[in-house]
């Protein structure tokens, strides 16, 4: 497979060398700031060698004009960007014109894929114990800019959509107590932590709690080459949960792990 990365940062840097270790080739580094030598260019108007795929962790802002120029291009999109969710109907159009296929999350983390699927599951279950209040916590590093983190808001909509007695989450406090449908979500900055979640199920006898941890930013990489891998070949825009469902239900999809 021919991988073209679109953004050299952290993760357009782990991700070239995760999928080189993995026998991939990465002909293709687009990044408009970066002086790094691995850079073959500033913007993707063209290429100079075919690409199956391209990976974009770039800026918000660029993505709608990035996903443009694959459809011309007719190269399939792993869009690991986040923050860019207000245009997604523009980035539908395109996709739907051009024919392409694009694949898009908040977080390409299996573990944390896997995590959303079992807190669903948690969630269609608890249903039939409304002795069980719900809230989520997440801890992450002192430096992250965003509080809450957007996969701890990706837990949050899974729960209102999948718990019949919550409409909404919260997270912040004003002045009032937490309303019966709704659902708390904290958050902790701290030293270095790469990312916790919780899902915390409480009631008068005892908690259960669901927790995902992750170690490093290697999961991400590790999930964005699943994407790549998994889009090729296929048309239109899917998010993460079409694309876990059809590699946890489909044998032939096994191999990408």
């Amino acid at each position: 497979m021919r991988i073209g990365i679109a953004g050299y940062g952290q993760m357009g840097k782990l991700i070239r060398q995760k999928a080189l270790d993995k026998g991939f080739e990465v002909p293709e580094v687009i990044d408009p700031d970066s002086s790094a030598a691995e850079v073959t260019s500033r913007e993707l108007t063209s290429i100079s060698s075919p690409l199956d795929v391209i990976i974009d962790f770039t800026y918000p802002q660029a993505v709608v004009n990035n996903v443009e120029n694959y459809g011309k291009l007719k190269v399939p999109a792993v869009i690991g960007t986040t923050g860019w969710y207000d245009q997604m109907e523009s980035g539908a159009e395109i996709v739907e014109k051009t024919g392409i296929g694009l694949v898009w999350s908040g977080n390409f983390s299996l573990g944390v894929n896997l995590f959303f699927q079992l807190v669903e599951a948690a969630s269609l279950i608890m249903n039939r114990f409304p002795q069980y209040d719900a809230a989520i916590h997440e801890y992450h590093h002192r430096y992250k800019a965003d509080s809450p983190s957007g996969t701890a808001q990706m837990i949050g909509d899974i729960l209102v959509k999948k718990l019949d007695r919550k409409n909404a989450f919260i997270s912040e406090l004003a002045e009032e107590k937490v309303k019966e449908q709704e659902i708390h979500l904290s958050s902790t900055r701290v030293g270095s932590i790469p990312g916790t979640h919780q899902v915390i199920f409480d009631s008068d006898l005892d908690t259960i709690v669901l927790e995902h941890r992750a170690r490093n930013r290697e999961g991400f990489a590790e999930g964005a080459l699943v994407a790549a891998s998994w889009i090729c070949g296929r048309k239109g825009l899917f998010n993460i949960n079409e694309m876990m469902e059809s590699v946890i239900g489909g044998a032939e999809n096994r191999e990408y792990f």
